[in-house]
């Protein structure tokens, strides 16, 4: 039995940047600590910075004045800005530095002229926060159907979420391409996103079952599993190593694991020793590879 994992798996350097900012508020604040809204979708990760008294906030009735709060990876609008500074409140903004740069690419296209398309899921928190930039001016664009339906323009430029699948950004582009006269395209996926999808991809054909590991709110992690769902059927998304269950592994020679940007590495080792011990327990050897 072998044991693979993709390369680059677990937390990527905006999540892993979030927590440590997060973690170090909490050690220096004697005041109430929250995060607007879960400062990465993981919820084993949500659940140890509460214990560590580190609250989600979704409401500024939750807020006091003194309090201190959390500008999650995902980033915020200008308007959750001011809406928080007005409620008079400490922040620390650990929004990714990848996202602050596309934060930033929205509002100057907002000051010229044409529309913006924004490629990604609309109702993701990243996403809202940049149609906040965008001056009413950007749409939002979830898959190529959306983009032929849109009419022609003289003028567009468009850009995707940081998390979003290349093969889609590309098939909204050639289609926006033929919609548009100027057409302005910013590939704003980030490369530790596509890394880690090759990676995955090429792990799915490798082996006879792939475990795709993390929340299953997080946009990273879900593509990640239906990439590889794409050339492997047997693939499975699972939160915690407890969800494995005997007909995933049975008749299986090679296993691949793959984490999202949001999943903590511990738990990939969790799931890797876990299915060590399933294995170990059904006398069979395994062996672990990260790649």
């Amino acid at each position: 039995m072998e044991i693979i994992v993709a390369r680059n798996s677990g937390f990527c350097y905006g999540v892993r940047r979030a927590l440590q900012l997060a973690r170090k508020t909490g050690k220096k604040s004697g005041q109430r600590i929250f995060s607007w809204g879960e400062i990465i979708h993981n919820p084993e990760v949500i659940a140890g910075l509460q214990k560590d008294g580190i609250l989600v906030a979704d409401s500024l009735r939750q807020l006091q004045p003194g309090d201190t709060v959390i500008i999650r990876s995902h980033g915020v609008s200008p308007g959750v800005y001011r809406a928080l500074k007005k409620k008079r409140v400490r922040l620390v903004d650990a929004t990714c530095p990848i996202v602050k740069k596309i934060q930033q690419t929205v509002d100057g296209l907002s000051r010229q002229s044409g529309e913006i398309i924004i490629v990604g899921n609309k109702n993701h928190p990243e996403i809202q926060g940049l149609l906040g930039y965008s001056r009413g001016k950007a749409r939002v664009v979830e898959n190529e159907e959306q983009a032929r339906a849109l009419p022609f323009r003289k003028k567009r430029a468009v850009l995707a979420q940081s998390t979003q699948d290349g093969q889609l950004f590309s098939q909204v582009v050639g289609v926006l391409a033929e919609k548009t006269a100027e057409l302005q395209v910013f590939n704003t996926i980030c490369q530790s996103t596509r890394i880690r999808r090759v990676a995955t991809a090429e792990l799915a054909r490798q082996v006879d079952v792939l475990l795709i590991i993390g929340g299953k709110n997080s946009s990273n992690t879900n593509k990640l599993f239906q990439i590889s769902r794409r050339l492997l059927p047997r693939t499975y998304f699972i939160e915690s190593p407890e969800e494995i269950t005997p007909e995933m592994l049975r008749g299986v020679n090679k296993i691949g694991l793959s984490g999202g940007s949001s999943t903590p590495p511990e738990v990939i080792n969790k799931t890797v020793a876990a299915i060590s011990h399933s294995f170990q327990q059904n006398s069979h050897q395994e062996k672990v590879t990260h790649e």
